[in-house]
């Protein structure tokens, strides 16, 4: 083992974790005030709720070979050494620290999903959401991808979780957008972000601890490690760069707003190919998500009318599917897993078809997983909040607790 891969992975296992309260702050921000500890809330419970589950269940899925989930040997992390890599010899850090490290990933993404319904989903059944969520759709997909499963076996790519992480989050949080209906002033009223500098602090943080999510899933202090780090950056760039582009063409003032927006799908789009792909087409990369995604939320989701709150699934779900594409177009010989499983542009296609098998697989799996979890829990409870709870404010009406106490009791 190499203790300066342990040391690099110990700091990339916090920043993945740093993640998650900086998504509660860039959510936060975008959300209404009535409605910002609620939606701080549903981002920060995953903290609790996929840390323990991952103790208890998640290394089930980096063991066994077969196609769809792994065993069960490792309940409790049982036999999951903490000072040797017994499980995993190429490995250059113990089982417990990539068991620790694959842990943070389980928290932000459960985390991510919430975005799309927040002010009008109830926090008890979104709890049992995640929790479900969690064995049945995010566990099997970290084994199919990463523990050599179905689509490891089509020879599928995907560096840091463009499918595992960013596609079946944002497909599943359209799902519950949709099971779940409009907000009772959505298209009636003007939805403006509360707090842009909470915005702005989510997105420079979640900048930061991209570098962990994505330098850290090359699992050792290395080269790789170094490409992932520079291309995360580039892209994240670019895409900022590209999505102030866009603003001032279309409504002639780029915004705060906007800019976050195209960091963000910027280190998306890049999540799945970061160790795979050069330089030169990370700026690709990001220069063309972010067009895509603001095509998405300010004509595709107007056009069918369904109310992605905070558009997780036009950055996450949309910035996944194009960067699992990209990493099939770009992927370097020097930096693929598979000798002739390389980019496009390196001459074959045998990469892209087998990524687009997996865009498409994630998708349907994930879209009907997750619609039998919500239907399911609906047979038990109720799921959306009351016209009267939503039109107070879920931070009153769920917790009893309010942001920004006033003397006169408006709120908006």
């Amino acid at each position: 083992m190499d203790t300066g891969s342990i040391a690099f992975i110990l700091i990339c296992a916090a920043l993945v974790l740093l993640m998650t309260p900086a998504l509660a702050f860039f959510y936060g921000g975008l959300g209404r005030r009535k409605n910002v500890l609620n939606t701080m809330m549903m981002s920060l419970a995953p903290m609790a709720l996929a840390s323990i589950y991952g103790l208890i269940i998640g290394f089930h899925f980096f063991s066994g070979n077969n196609s769809w989930i792994g065993n069960f040997d490792h309940l409790f992390m049982n036999g999951v050494h903490m000072a040797k890599n017994s499980l995993f010899p190429a490995n250059h850090i113990p089982d417990g620290l990539f068991s620790g490290f694959q842990m943070m990933f389980s928290i932000i993404t459960v985390a991510l999903i919430t975005g799309s319904v927040v002010g009008r989903m109830r926090f008890t059944p979104i709890l049992l959401f995640m929790g479900a969520w969690l064995i049945l759709v995010y566990y099997p997909l970290a084994h199919m991808v990463w523990g050599g499963g179905f689509l490891a076996q089509i020879h599928a790519i995907d560096f840091a979780g463009g499918d595992v992480v960013h596609i079946s989050n944002g497909v599943t949080g359209l799902v519950l957008a949709l099971v779940l209906g409009k907000r009772r002033d959505y298209e009636r009223l003007d939805y403006r972000p509360h707090n842009i500098p909470f915005v702005v602090l989510g997105a420079g943080l979640l900048w930061f601890g991209w570098f962990g999510f994505n330098a850290g899933s090359a699992l050792a202090a290395n080269g790789v490690a170094i490409n992932a780090f520079m291309t995360t950056n580039t892209a994240a760039a670019a895409a900022m760069l590209s999505w102030m582009i866009i603003e001032k063409i279309m409504i002639g003032k780029p915004s705060v707003i906007g800019a976050c927006s195209g960091a963000v799908v910027g280190l998306v789009a890049i999540t799945p190919g970061a160790g795979f792909v050069s330089l030169w087409s990370s700026i690709i990369i990001g220069l063309l998500v972010s067009p895509l995604s603001y095509f998405m939320i300010s004509v595709v989701k107007k056009k069918f009318g369904y109310d992605d709150a905070l558009d997780a699934f036009g950055c996450h779900g949309i910035g996944g599917m194009f960067g699992g594409i990209m990493t099939g177009i770009f992927a370097t010989p020097a930096l693929a897993p598979e000798k002739g499983y390389v980019g496009l542009v390196y001459g074959s296609g045998k990469l892209l078809l087998a990524n687009l098998t997996a865009v498409v697989f994630t998708v349907i799996f994930t879209a009907l997983v997750s619609w039998i979890i919500i239907k399911v829990i609906g047979l038990i409870m109720p799921i959306p909040v009351t016209d009267r709870a939503e039109a107070i404010g879920l931070d009153d009406s769920e917790h009893e607790e309010t942001a920004y106490p006033t003397f006169l009791g408006l709120d908006s």
